[in-house]
């Protein structure tokens, strides 16, 4: 089983940009998909996007279509979360995970989750 590290996340205004990273260490990414999801105070974890590793199939929510963007990196075992055009409702806990398979934009399916890293956007 994979442990997911993030790292990347910040403090930034409203419209500027951020890039979040995770790694794996304990094995790789190649048999798995790779997701970011977030949660904000008050609110459930919610799906922020996802790629099938193999094939690079990705997904979004509907909330940072157009303006996130997710990859990966096989050499270095790392999935990217590039978010641009930030708004103040993006600030949360984004966290990395990992999934064996299923349904990509569902919570329960990941397996391996990493302990997450704080995005703030101000107004």
């Amino acid at each position: 089983q994979v442990t997911p590290v993030e790292s990347g996340g910040g403090l930034v205004q409203a419209g500027g940009s951020l890039r979040l990273s995770c790694a794996v260490s304990g094995g790789t990414f190649s048999r798995y998909g790779a997701g970011w999801f977030r949660s904000a105070p008050g609110k459930e974890r919610e799906f922020v996007a996802a790629v099938i590793w193999s094939s690079g199939t990705s997904y979004y929510a509907g909330s940072v279509r157009g303006r996130f963007t997710i990859s990966r990196d096989n050499a270095k075992n790392t999935v990217y979360l590039q978010m641009n055009s930030l708004k103040p409702e993006d600030t949360a806990v984004y966290y990395c995970a990992a999934t064996p398979g299923g349904i990509m934009t569902v919570a329960s399916r990941y397996d391996s989750w990493g302990q997450g890293t704080q995005v703030t956007v101000s107004s």
